[in-house]
């Protein structure tokens, strides 16, 4: 058994499960500002509606960011905190200059997908290394996030 972390977990874990965790919290940033930038933007029939909409996704964001920047520190890491890194390390793209409801729609729908994907290939490793808590708040955070996902396609159908 190797040296451990003050909470218990293996330090080589650790730091594996806390630079997954750092990609996590790089995309979360680029989704939240994508989604400020549609609450901004957006135009045409469905503007109230999606103005608010994008407004509470960006703010349950908010929440996310810090509880995922706060698990990295809970487990002996370091959260990344630069927009240099955050668009170094994340998949999700920054968006420019949309407004139309299908388009900001469609990329929300987009960059929560890749979330989830990411937020599964974490829980799994997560598991594997016996770290309940990421654990605990991967599964909370999945299943709110396909919730979202559910309501978006429906709004694209």
């Amino acid at each position: 058994m190797g040296k451990l972390t003050q909470i218990g977990l293996e330090k080589e874990d650790s730091q594996q499960i806390g630079e997954k965790l750092n990609e996590l919290l790089a995309n979360y940033h680029l989704y939240y500002q994508n989604l400020r930038g549609f609450h901004w933007n957006i135009k045409g029939v469905h503007f109230f509606q999606l103005h608010a909409k994008f407004e509470e996704l960006y703010t349950n964001t908010l929440t996310k960011i810090d509880e995922i920047a706060e698990r990295i520190l809970t487990i002996g890491q370091k959260p990344l905190h630069t927009f240099t890194d955050y668009i170094r390390v994340s998949t999700i793209q920054e968006t420019s200059n949309l407004s139309g409801d299908k388009e900001t729609v469609t990329a929300t729908h987009q960059n929560l997908t890749t979330l989830i994907n990411l937020e599964r290939e974490l829980l799994i490793l997560a598991a594997d290394k016996g770290d309940e808590g990421t654990v605990g708040m991967l599964s909370e955070d999945i299943n709110e996030n396909e919730k979202i996902l559910w309501m978006l396609n429906a709004f694209l159908s």
